[in-house]
Order: C-alpha cells, then structure tokens, then sequence
C-alpha cells in the first residue's frame, strides 16, 4: 500500500499577531463569570490585549459547546484546556499538516476470520497500559502512540511496564521521515526504533517538548522492536483482531472542531474525511466494545489526563471514521 498521507500534528510555533484592532461583543455576565472560572482552573493570564481575544474566542467555544450538548448527538462536550484558542491556532500548533508519502505502512498483516471477543479494555487486563502523558505544545501526537503502543506491547510479552523517552524520536527520527514537532508517523518511527537498535528511558532522555539535537545513547536503551506490522488501508476489522489477540495499535485519523471539546461518549463526525490524505492526529487504540448498539473504539490520547475521559476517548468503529483506519500498525518487541 502506498498512500499519500498528511503529516500528522505538525506543530507550528508563530501564532498570529493579536496586536489587530478587534471588533468585540460585550459578555454576559454568565460568560464572564465562567471565563473568570476558567482562567482560574487553568492558571490563565494575559495581556491587556489577549485577554480581549481571548475571552471572545472562550465565549465562541462556550455557546457552540452549549448548542451542540442541546442537540442529539452520541458524545458531550466540555470547556477544557483548548477553550481560549480558535480551530484555526489549534490546527497550526497541533494538527497542521504537509504531504507524505506513508511507504512505511505497506501492509504486511494477514487476518484470520475470527470470532473476537465482543469487547476488549487491556486497561483492565493488567498493567498493559502506561499512564496518560501530555505532548505540550509540540505537534509530537506521534511520538506518544509509539511509544504507547511499544510500551504496551512490552509489558504484554514481559510484565514490565516501561515509560519510553518520546523526546528521543522528536530529535532523533528524522531520517524515517519524521519531522520532530512538526510531525511524523508511529510505522515510521517503529521503523526508526528497528534500525537504530533501541530506544530510551524518559528518565535518562525527559520530553522537553520541542526540537533538540539527538543525544541517544546506545548503551542507554530498554526497549526493542523485532518487526513492525502495518495494517491494511483501511481494513478496520484487521484493526480488531490485533487488539483483542495482540496489543493496542496506532493510528491516525483526522481532527476537526467538534473533537477538541470532546467530554464524553462516542465521537462521531459527518464533516471528517475518511481518506489517508486528511489525517492530522496519532493515537493508540486500547480496546473497544459496544455500547447501545453502537461499536466503538477505546482511545488514549496525549493532551493529559484533564482532557475527555480521563485522557481516552471513545469512537464509533466500523466505519472508518475519520479515516482512523488509514494507518494503523503495531510493534512486535524483542524482550
């Protein structure tokens, strides 16, 4: 399979001036009082000017937050700690995006046909799934499904759970077609983590959270990849069996407005793209189940555990939502 797929999470690190003149709306009070809130939740300050743009954009957020909870939809949204920002400065710090050619995920994972189990959580399974991390202002989304994705596969064949340096591919990976904060894919950097024979510890390599030179130290690594297995574009049901009979998996799929206040339920989009071209976001799939009749996926994220559900979220699976089924791949770890 090859596919022209986007960048994922490519951070970029000048935001607009907000120096302009705006033309404002008067708050209400409740607005006010719940941007007031917010700010203190979040630890907020700014500058005479921001802070005009600022509590426009939340009061934005805040009522389409409110209609959109009003309507009938499968999942709840919530003020969090993206309320303050527009899409638009969020895409280009997270989510914006350059052509890539993935040859990396040219599928090489053969199926069976099954029966799986209905529901799989390798959360509850033991001590498969490392903690929540947050990636900060770094397009790094890649960076953490690897290393979520390794670490679990690890602590599968081995018991031992690890927490793996994501700065040493934020530095280190670019020769696999990865760009530090401004993006990569986790095939490429499994790929990455392959041939250089092993990657650190965050202990003795700490995300910083923005480009550095490599300082990987081979005697220094505590973890290893034996193969990297790339699912078929777009097979979702390949997706399910690696997860109910292996580990979690990586995968991409594409970000729009509607996901960032994301709270609760099963997210599902009618204005996403399902193509491998329109991807901006890597995550790791941790299991899934159904709920009310409708299947979803289990998702650990990497913006913290005060994001959704504790750092997870759930979305409808079986249908390629958002294209999440473009460019999943997993690890076989050497232990």
């Amino acid at each position: 399979m090859k596919a022209v797929l986007f960048l994922l999470c490519a951070g970029a690190w000048l935001l607009l001036s907000l120096g302009h003149t705006i033309s404002v709306s008067k708050l209400s009070s409740l607005e006010e009082f719940h941007f007031k809130s917010w700010m203190m939740q979040h630890q907020k300050q700014y500058s005479a000017k921001e802070h005009h743009h600022r509590q426009q954009t939340f009061a934005r957020n805040w009522k389409k937050i409110n209609a959109h909870n009003k309507g009938n939809h499968t999942f709840k949204m919530a003020l969090n700690q993206f309320s303050d920002m527009s899409f638009d400065e969020i895409k280009r710090k997270y989510l914006w995006s350059e052509p890539q050619n993935c040859s990396a995920t040219k599928s090489n994972y053969f199926r069976g046909t099954g029966p799986y189990p209905t529901s799989v959580d390798w959360r509850k399974k033991g001590n498969f799934v490392s903690p929540v991390k947050n990636q900060g202002a770094c397009g790094s989304c890649w960076t953490f499904s690897t290393t979520g994705a390794l670490e679990s596969a690890v602590a599968i064949a081995s018991g031992k759970m690890l927490s793996l340096a994501e700065q040493q591919l934020v530095d280190c990976a670019q020769d696999f077609n990865n760009h530090g904060c401004e993006g990569g894919l986790p095939s490429q950097a499994f790929e990455y983590i392959l041939y250089n024979k092993g990657i650190m510890g965050e202990d003795t390599y700490p995300y910083q959270g923005k480009d550095g030179h490599c300082r990987f130290q081979p005697q220094k690594a505590i973890a290893f990849v034996k193969d990297v297995v790339n699912i078929t574009l777009n097979d979702e049901e390949a997706m399910v069996e690696a997860v109910a009979l292996y580990n979690p998996v990586s995968f991409a799929f594409e970000v729009t407005e509607d996901f960032i206040s994301y709270q609760s339920g099963i997210y599902s989009s009618t204005s996403c793209h399902k193509t491998p071209d329109k991807v901006n976001h890597a995550v790791l799939a941790v299991g899934y189940g159904v709920q009310n009749g409708v299947p979803y996926w289990i998702v650990k994220n990497s913006w913290g555990t005060a994001w959704g559900q504790d750092g997870y979220f759930l979305i409808e699976r079986g249908k390629n939502m958002c294209g999440l089924a473009a460019c999943a791949s997993f690890p076989i770890p050497q232990v």
